[in-house]
């Protein structure tokens, strides 16, 4: 006979504060707004787009060229990276000469900052535990 343990997921009592409990439910996001965020989340997601991001915190601006010697690779996948940053609402861009210079959003920053903590260093301060 197979045993197992009981889920410490379930709750057996009822212990809801509802006024509390209607009050949190009426600030969480829709489910198109949570889909929004999450997307915006996967896009830091990957270590090179993570990275883009960081320098970008860093530099303020930048362009493509400048950006591929900065974060160590090519300007074609920098580029790339770059399209699915702007996809996600992460960094806009702008046309200056033959250059595109690239910068973070406010929602780009802040969820750059978030990544790294709210210890008020910048990411290459950051260490592994």
């Amino acid at each position: 006979m197979l045993m197992t343990e009981p889920s410490i997921d379930r709750c057996e009592l009822l212990c809801l504060d509802l006024p509390h409990a209607e009050r949190i439910r009426a600030l969480l996001p829709s489910l198109a707004e949570a889909e929004v965020l999450a997307a915006a989340a996967r896009a830091l997601s990957d270590p090179t787009r993570l990275t883009i991001a960081s320098a970008l915190l860093e530099g303020d601006e930048l362009c493509v060229c400048d950006m591929a010697w900065v974060v160590g690779q090519s300007q074609n996948l920098v580029s790339h990276h770059l399209r699915q940053l702007k996809v996600a609402g992460l960094v806009t861009s702008r046309r200056q000469a033959r250059m595109v210079m690239y910068q973070l959003t406010d929602r780009g920053r802040s969820l750059t900052e978030a990544v790294f903590g709210h210890t008020g260093r910048r990411p290459a301060e950051v260490r592994h535990v």
